[in-house]
């Protein structure tokens, strides 16, 4: 009788042990994530289920007993922050505000990175280094000598002034995330660029601002979002001195009086307040993370 070895069909045939490590790994992984982003979303999630309450069933019960009959679900707290407050004044000029405060740095710095990733001249890495440096000068101390500035220059108060400030506060990011970008694409197509006989300029539009978009999308989105949200730069330069130009995250501020009336009208505010972000987030999210992580490992 001859004994079966490893290397014939027969041993070929034997079943192979299941391996159960990995997909137990992957189920308690995939388990964790998902209780984390429920524990995550819960207070969100009871925000906008007490957004369709009254301001009397609120104090009476948690937001979980709507979701059993009788609900008392209503839409009576939307219509009186649409009706009766100055959201919609505030949603426009939100948007008089964002669009360019988002535009204009990420135009600007385009031009900052590629220069500072492409072109040579004297004290660049440094000029980059006090550039990225601002980003830990707080917002605070430049308010007062800014504020000062516009007035003398006679613009206070105008939606100028509010895309000037964060199109400075947003430059040192902005040109940070870009030059890092920009600064990992192939030498190789610029050399070639320019042996055929393009410029600076040709390079930059032709070549370094498309294969950037991702990293500009990503850029766009910390952007808008920034500003979107933005309550105190947009409190300092127009509160006290245009208060029909003021924007939507102001104006949901003031809808809670002295006393504290009016509270239950926060939570219909926010949410159609986060509308547009959320649009904005999920219409660009596919190059998100390829903007972001693109130029991480270059210095």
């Amino acid at each position: 009788m001859t004994a079966l070895t490893g290397t014939g069909p027969l041993a070929s045939a034997a079943p192979r042990p299941r391996v159960r490590g990995p997909v137990l790994g992957r189920i308690a992984l995939h388990g964790t994530l998902v209780l984390l982003m429920v524990i995550w979303l819960l207070p969100t999630i009871g925000l906008f289920v007490n957004s369709f309450r009254s301001s009397s069933d609120i104090a009476a019960s948690g937001w979980w007993t709507a979701l059993f009959p009788p609900s008392g679900l209503t839409l009576d707290s939307y219509a009186k922050v649409l009706n009766q407050t100055d959201i919609g004044s505030g949603f426009i000029n939100s948007l008089f505000i964002t669009i360019p405060a988002t535009i204009i740095p990420i135009f600007v710095a385009a031009f900052a990175a590629y220069a500072f990733s492409w072109m040579s001249f004297p004290f660049r890495n440094g000029l980059f280094v006090a550039v990225v440096a601002l980003l830990v000068v707080p917002l605070q101390t430049t308010f007062i000598p800014i504020q000062q500035a516009y007035g003398r220059l006679g613009i206070a108060g105008e939606f100028l002034t509010v895309w000037l400030a964060h199109t400075g506060y947003g430059l040192p990011f902005a040109i940070y995330l870009l030059r890092n970008f920009m600064g990992s694409l192939p030498r190789e197509i610029f050399e070639s660029a320019y042996i055929d006989g393009a410029s600076p300029v040709t390079a930059f539009f032709r070549l370094a601002l498309p294969l950037s978009i991702p990293a500009i999308a990503a850029l766009a989105i910390f952007q808008f979002l920034f500003v979107w949200n933005d309550l105190l730069v947009a409190f300092i330069y127009l509160g006290s001195v245009r208060p029909d130009n003021l924007p939507m995250t102001v104006q949901i501020n003031n809808l809670v009086s002295q006393y504290g009336r009016g509270w239950e009208l926060l939570g219909p505010a926010a949410f159609l307040s986060m509308a547009l972000p959320l649009a904005v987030f999920f219409s660009l999210q596919r190059y998100f993370v390829r903007g972001i992580t693109g130029g991480a490992v270059k210095g």
